[in-house]
């Protein structure tokens, strides 16, 4: 497997070793020795799949506490996928990293605790998987504005279906920074 580290600190694109003949294709999608020696310490506690269609826009969400590490990949269809780095005291505060994934292309995308997530949808339909570190805490969860200008994300869509509580997100700056994770070097 391929693993590459982005600008932000503790991000990573995994390309797996895929298997593939005539007859389809195998690959791990995740195997706790491999993972962990590629940086990823923490251990998943639950499993999820999304289906959704063209322009939808999930995100960009997170917990707080109970902030949840997710590994993501794409079962069918294609994303753009978008990790925001919200640690109050990190050096990369506000900036993103942002990556394509498809049932194609097979990457995983690593968005450790501390980040916001969202994906958008390209395709005609997608299923999405994530694993994540915690679990899901909807009195801890909330949402960072999708277009927040702050946040410079060149999303592939100009007009996305969201859900209601998406649509009322609170741009970075607004949020009491009490209610943010923190930067722990």
């Amino acid at each position: 497997m391929k693993v590459k580290a982005s600008h932000l600190s503790g991000v990573l694109t995994i390309e797996p070793q895929v298997f593939g003949d005539h007859r389809g294709y195998f690959m791990e999608s995740w195997q706790a020795q491999r993972y962990r020696a590629a940086g990823i310490q923490e251990d998943f506690v639950q499993s999820n799949v999304s289906s959704s269609q063209r322009g939808v826009l999930r995100g960009l969400h997170f917990q707080n506490p109970h902030a949840q590490g997710k590994l993501v990949h794409v079962l069918s269809g294609e994303v753009f996928d978008v990790a925001v780095d919200i640690r109050v005291g990190s050096p990369t505060f506000g900036q993103h990293e942002s990556i394509i994934l498809s049932a194609e292309n097979h990457k995983q995308f690593y968005v450790p605790p501390g980040f916001a997530h969202g994906f958008c949808v390209l395709s005609e339909q997608a299923t999405f998987c994530y694993m994540c570190t915690d679990y899901y805490a909807a009195d801890a969860e909330a949402s960072v504005l999708w277009n927040d200008p702050a946040l410079g994300i060149d999303w592939p869509i100009i007009s996305p279906q969201l859900s209601d509580k998406d649509s009322k997100a609170l741009k970075l700056k607004d949020f009491d920074e009490e209610t943010l994770p923190r930067f722990l070097p």
